[in-house]
């Protein structure tokens, strides 16, 4: 189209011109009859030198090579709601040469762009034959009301707490990533910042993590850094893909791990069956040192999961059917992990986005008393079992969860009264579009089974997509907590809590 303009100039040029020779009728007029031929020979000369230079560089911009990126996540991570469309980048050698004396070139209707939006990877900022550099992010502001709880509860080991309520608009989470590859498309790195802004002042409050890793084969993939140990669903890269936004049911929550540092691989092991293990320093690393750490590498999660109908479950295997799958899509999970940890090695109480071992009326396992007898635990082992299944049909989705810990092998000092713990508990979500990319219902629930208490929740809640996109979407929903046995500042929940909480969230996601 550029090309086309410039002939286009040179024919408008040389019409302008001939009046002027045309009426060249005395001598004087010979002269700048000459006059004006040089100058229409200099002009054409300077547009046949332009368009050269375009047509290089528009033959070079249709060979630019699109490089796919190599994922720790299974094909089905990548966002499908629109179809990625190409990115086409100048060389920048090609911008360097043209002419800085000369005006500048239009390129046509559509103007000319450095990067693009492509689903699954956010803003693709620097697309290249060395590499690729993708930018995204995950933000939300959060309206909680928790002053339908009860202001106090009380333990097991009958110690008396106040609850400190909150009713407050914050900023709830901001993490910025920035991924692709380098010099070989199957070498990966995503380096991340996260901010927890209700635990401002904690140690763990802003993270920056991330992981490099390759892609060897589709059944073999290897990384290392900063991941979440894959106990549960939830910690097997679905995130933000819930239909709670940043906030698991309070079972999911008690029994799962966290993020922490090793290395992991993954793969598909056919083309139903997929897989996902890991080894690792601890259960959790945020809100704690290296010094901290253990010497040895204690922690080892592992995933399998079997998708008979279609072989997916939905983008990055996630909660509900946003997607509206046509044939049902049927998904069946078992995860195990276990850890030998510290009290050394334990994060603070309020942590960011950290697990603790808890008991099941909330009580931590690693306090200074935790059972009310003058004694406390060094050292233990953790063991937890998970089994799932999910179909999703036509915008619908029931979805459920059943979990086992064992916590044993305990190190004590002074007297406790008990050598093991077991707990167990479910969830189960069952979720529906009423309207398809626009309106989602859902409601969720989950029980512990534990030697100190049986808790459990309910939630009630909807989430509506306004721009008809899962990039942004509007979540509220209502919460009635029995004895809840898991909280802190970044959670809508809090430990002990009775009642209802409310919640609504604006949240970007892409």
């Amino acid at each position: 189209m550029a090309v086309g303009k410039i002939r286009s100039i040179a024919l408008i040029c040389g019409a302008a011109l001939v009046p002027a020779l045309a009426h060249a009728q005395d001598p004087q007029a010979a002269t700048n009859e000459k006059r004006l031929e040089d100058r229409v020979e200099q002009l054409t000369r300077t547009i046949e030198q332009l368009n050269a230079r375009l047509e290089k560089l528009e033959g070079k911009h249709a060979r630019t090579p699109q490089k796919k990126v190599a994922s720790d996540k299974p094909a089905s991570t990548q966002l499908t709601d629109k179809p990625a469309e190409p990115v086409t980048v100048a060389a920048a050698d090609d911008v360097a040469r043209l002419p800085t004396d000369e005006p500048p070139i239009e390129s046509g209707d559509t103007p000319v762009t450095w990067g693009t939006y492509e689903p699954g990877k956010g803003f693709v900022a620097v697309r290249g034959k060395d590499g690729e550099l993708d930018v995204s992010l995950i933000t939300y502001v959060r309206y909680l009301n928790q002053l339908g709880l009860a202001p106090s509860y009380t333990d097991a080991f009958g110690r008396h707490f106040n609850l400190d309520l909150r009713q407050d608009v914050l900023l709830n989470k901001a993490n910025l990533s920035f991924k692709g590859w380098l010099f070989d498309p199957n070498f990966e790195y995503r380096i991340w910042v996260w901010t927890q802004n209700p635990a401002m002042g904690d140690p763990a409050q802003v993270v920056v993590g991330g992981h490099l890793g390759y892609h060897f084969a589709d059944f073999f993939n290897v990384f290392g850094g900063v991941a979440p140990l894959p106990t549960t669903r939830s910690t097997n890269w679905t995130y933000p893909f819930w239909l709670k936004m940043d906030n698991r049911t309070i079972a999911d929550e008690f029994f799962r791990g966290s993020y922490t540092f090793g290395f992991w691989a993954n793969g598909d092991i056919t083309d139903t069956l997929s897989y996902r293990a890991m080894i690792a320093n601890n259960l959790s690393a945020l809100g704690i040192n290296a010094p901290q750490l253990p010497a040895t590498f204690s922690t080892y999660s592992a995933a399998l999961w079997w998708m008979p109908t279609t072989g997916e479950f939905g983008t990055a295997l996630g909660f509900g059917d946003y997607d509206w799958h046509e044939k049902a899509a049927t998904m069946f999970g078992v995860h195990y992990t276990q850890s030998h940890e510290t009290k050394q090695s334990q994060p603070s109480t309020d942590g960011f986005e950290n697990s603790q071992i808890r008991l099941s009326d909330g009580t931590l396992l690693f306090s200074a008393n935790p059972f009310n007898t003058g004694g406390f635990i060094n050292k233990a082992d953790y063991h937890m079992a998970d089994f799932n299944a999910g179909v999703k049909y036509h915008g619908l989705a029931l979805e459920t969860e059943i979990y086992a810990r064992w916590v044993n092998n305990f190190e004590a000092i002074g007297p406790i009264p008990v050598t093991s713990l077991f707990d167990k508990g479910f969830q189960i979500q069952a979720s529906g579009m009423a309207v398809p990319k626009v309106l989602q219902f859902y409601a969720s629930g989950s029980k512990i089974y534990g030697q100190y208490g049986n808790p459990w929740d309910l939630t009630l809640g909807a989430n509506w997509y306004p721009f008809s996109r899962r990039e942004m979407h509007i979540n509220t929903q209502g919460i009635y907590l029995w004895h809840s046995p898991v909280g802190g500042p970044s959670y809508p929940y809090i430990v002990g809590g009775m009642g209802w909480i409310f919640n609504t969230d604006f949240i970007v996601t892409f």
